[in-house]
């Protein structure tokens, strides 16, 4: 790839802001040098290490590789069999913690968890834990050595402190001794890492011992006394007797490292590595990009596509074709519209794609694998190279019409400017004539009219045009793809206040063949707004009624479950009662039989009552919870002989075989049974009354199955359009749901936007205890847009 094009699409602010997100000085060295490739499988490979740092990263946190240094150095000083410092030890020692601590990231979370791009990286690892908690146990600090690095080092250092507690015992005795009045203080000092004393320097000669310095003043000097000279010799020698320890405890570290430097250099290799492929995971997550789909037939197909430098909130997501049902692309506008942002687009997701980086665009986008791209953008003029505009931008044209192959995507800005506008407009077609036959994708902007027509005569070649909005007089930076644009110089100045005759007069200097031309685009512009409009509207009336269609079919599922439950439930209970009232009839023939053979009177009656309870309790089976109608009084002249009547006691019907007594009691004839009752106890059963209470019953019957409910859930839910807070309170109670109702697993589709919501998705699922897993949508799931999560068996 061609280092020009890099830096004319500003690629390197990509690999910048990719080693903003690196960790380690050797990864962010790492991500600056990354170009794009041209071999499909290495751009494969290094799109699915992004993936699956993508997918790591979204399951588990962060992972931090700051302690990866390069250990180059030290490793070859290690091999020739040199020692290393202190402080080299200790930044080794945390270099093989921060191996450790990687490691233990890159383990699977369960034995079942299926091995990703990453897995063979995090198992190369070698932690060295031993070797590296050895160093840490001697070494405390770049300038301390622990008392137990070594048993002799411990004893030299107990010599130590013991002979500076003589030493300072010794003088403690002097200063509040005999030489107390020479002193010009009574404390302690150190000089040239002796134990002095100050003396006053006219007493000097009544305080026996060495010199070793004086004040500025001259009025005092510092003296060792003989009686400890011995004693400061000997720290001296212990001091010079600890730093050869601890030379020897350095190099013994030094020797049991050597030992694994191939280890430590492979280990320094893949951590480099490792941080510069989560780097470009961090970034995908960032840009909420998607993995791109390669081809090598030379098609791009990017939809939704994002300028990456561009801030999230302002651009303009623009969908480009190119190589399929066309190979030449020739977009047409008003000056900042968005043409060339369009075209640099283009040419920088082809780049990021091949260089191993997901893409800002939607998912399933297609891209080609281009071995160059070559891009004429911008203003080259020079003054010292006597180049002007046309000249400059001449210039990168030829060099590319020279190099440029089948292989090769071309991107032109403003084709054919700088010059005389035919002149410009046929070298213009000609350069594009000249690439269309030798089958290169190319995309250009322009200007010229010319080109427009071109691109409508010529097969293969289209038209598109950046949207501009000319009530606003602002661009909608929108791109649309088979229509060709418009200056709308004319309508911006009288937007702006041009007069009128002014702008009469400049349209008569156009041809009129090129007026009608300009005409029939703003005609077909206009045209084209209503028509999307229409498509817009006719497409939101399809969704809400395949919504609509879906809920209805979801309701009668509903209602169809619980009438198959209504239904069953019934079929048991009249299993039930019909089980009842054969046993009750079982018991009523027993009893007349043993009437039959002379049971007592009174003992019949306390049996026949027993079955009025029972028949009672099965006649209460038989109502679906209908209120008790009011017992009204019946008076008896309002009673015949042959009436029908309702003995409530015991919920049978029957026929009234005696007209009541003074008490009121009389003999009713149910069934086969001859009762005795009170008139207190009957209900006249009229005929409306009975035609009342087979209506009544349906009408229950039909409340019934209006309020038997069975609840379903549904294996989806949707959170789009949701604010975070909204979305998280429906999601928590779905999940609820979902979990009781047995699913084993549940689509949570919460779309890409700017990520917020999926992270909120994230972070909500990671604090429930019933979810076992749950990971991002594989490719035909819904990708980055939708998270699957699998709950625990219950």
């Amino acid at each position: 790839m061609n280092t020009k094009v890099l830096s004319v699409l500003e690629y390197n602010k990509i690999t910048q802001k990719l080693a903003d997100y690196a960790s380690s000085a050797p990864g962010k060295d790492m991500c600056l040098k990354l170009v794009p490739l041209s071999d499909i499988d290495q751009i494969e490979e290094a799109q699915i290490n992004t993936q699956d740092a993508f997918n790591r990263l979204i399951r588990k946190d962060g992972i931090n590789f700051g302690s990866n240094k390069d250990v180059t150095l030290s490793m070859k000083s290690l091999e020739i069999g040199a020692s290393l410092s202190a402080p080299e030890l200790l930044l080794t020692a945390k270099f093989l913690a921060n191996v450790n601590r990687v490691k233990a990231y890159g383990r699977k979370e369960k034995p079942d968890e299926p091995d990703d791009s990453l897995t063979g990286f995090f198992e190369e690892l070698e932690s060295l834990t031993q070797i590296a908690e050895e160093i840490n146990r001697c070494i405390l600090s770049e300038d301390e050595i622990a008392d137990d690095a070594s048993t002799t080092l411990k004893k030299i250092r107990r010599d130590i402190s013991a002979t500076n507690d003589k030493i300072h015992s010794q003088l403690t005795s002097m200063l509040s001794g005999s030489v107390r009045s020479y002193l010009q203080d009574a404390v302690i000092t150190m000089r040239d890492n002796r134990y002095c004393i100050p003396v006053k320097a006219e007493y000097k000669s009544q305080v026996p011992g060495m010199i070793h310095d004086q004040s500025s003043t001259g009025s005092t000097v510092f003296i060792e006394p003989a009686a400890v000279v011995n004693l400061n010799n000997k720290i001296r020698e212990l001091l010079m007797e600890e730093q050869k320890e601890i030379e020897v405890i350095l190099a013994d570290l030094s020797a049991k490292l050597g030992e694994y430097t191939e280890q430590i250099i492979e280990d320094q290799k893949i951590m480099t590595r490792l941080d510069f492929i989560f780097a470009k995971g961090r970034l995908a997550i960032e840009q909420n990009a998607s993995r791109p789909v390669f081809n090598t037939e030379h098609i791009i197909n990017i939809r939704k596509a994002r300028h990456p430098l561009l801030p999230k909130d302002k651009v303009v997501p623009i969908d480009i074709k190119l190589g399929e049902e066309f190979d030449l692309l020739i977009v047409t506008g008003p000056n900042t519209g968005g043409k060339t942002v369009s075209l640099k687009t283009v040419g920088l997701l082809s780049l990021m794609g091949q260089a191993g980086l997901h893409i800002p665009a939607g998912d399933r986008s297609r891209l080609s694998i281009f071995k160059k791209i070559y891009a004429d953008i911008g203003d080259e003029q020079s003054i010292e190279q006597s180049l002007s505009t046309f000249s400059a931008h001449m210039k990168n044209i030829v060099a590319i019409l020279k190099n440029a192959d089948e292989d090769s995507l071309c991107l032109f800005d403003e084709l054919g400017a700088g010059t005389d506008p035919t002149e410009g407009a046929a070298l213009a077609i000609a350069i594009l004539e000249h690439l269309h036959d030798r089958g290169i994708r190319t995309m250009a902007t322009t200007h010229y009219s010319e080109l427009k027509v071109y691109a409508l005569s010529t097969s293969f070649v289209e038209n598109a045009c950046c949207e501009f909005d000319v009530e606003t007089l602002s661009p909608t930076y929108r791109l649309l793809i088979g229509i060709p644009g418009k200056s709308n110089a004319f309508a911006i100045s009288k937007r702006l206040g041009l007069k009128d005759n002014i702008i009469e007069a400049a349209k008569l200097q156009i041809e009129k063949d090129k007026e009608s031309f300009e005409d029939l685009i703003s005609d077909l512009e206009t045209k084209r707004v209503v028509l999307e409009r229409d498509r817009e509207e006719i497409s939101q009336s399809k969704k809400r009624i395949k919504e609509l269609e879906q809920a209805l079919e979801k309701k009668q599922n509903r209602i169809d479950e619980q009438k198959e439950n209504i239904l069953r439930q019934a079929r048991e209970e009249a299993r039930e009662i019909l089980q009842d009232a054969k046993e009750t009839a079982d018991d009523m023939i027993m009893s007349l039989n043993k009437a039959n053979q002379g049971i007592d009177v009174r003992e019949l009656e306390k049996k026949r009552s027993e079955l009025r309870g029972k028949i009672g309790q099965t006649n209460s089976k038989l109502s679906l919870n209908t209120e008790k109608p009011k017992n009204k009084s019946l008076k008896p002249e309002k009673l015949k002989l042959g009436d029908d009547v309702k003995v409530l006691s015991m919920g049978l019907k029957g026929i009234v075989n005696s007209l009541p007594d003074s008490k009121g009691n009389l003999f009713v004839q149910c069934g086969i049974i001859r009762t005795k009752v009170n008139i207190s106890d009957l209900e006249l059963i009229e005929e409306d009354s009975i035609k009342e209470t087979v209506s009544k019953k349906n009408r229950s019957n039909m409340s019934q199955i209006k309020m038997s409910k069975s609840y379903s859930i549904s294996p989806e839910i949707n959170l789009l359009g949701r604010t975070v807070d909204e979305a998280i309170h429906e999601l928590d109670k779905y999940l609820d749901d979902a979990y009781l109702a047995h699913l084993p697993s549940v689509r949570i589709v919460h779309g890409k936007g700017t990520g917020a919501l999926r992270n909120a998705v994230v972070n909500h699922l990671k604090r429930v205890k019933y979810v076992a897993s749950f990971r991002q949508g594989e490719f035909g799931e819904g990708d980055a847009g939708v998270t699957i999560a699998v709950f625990k068996e219950n």
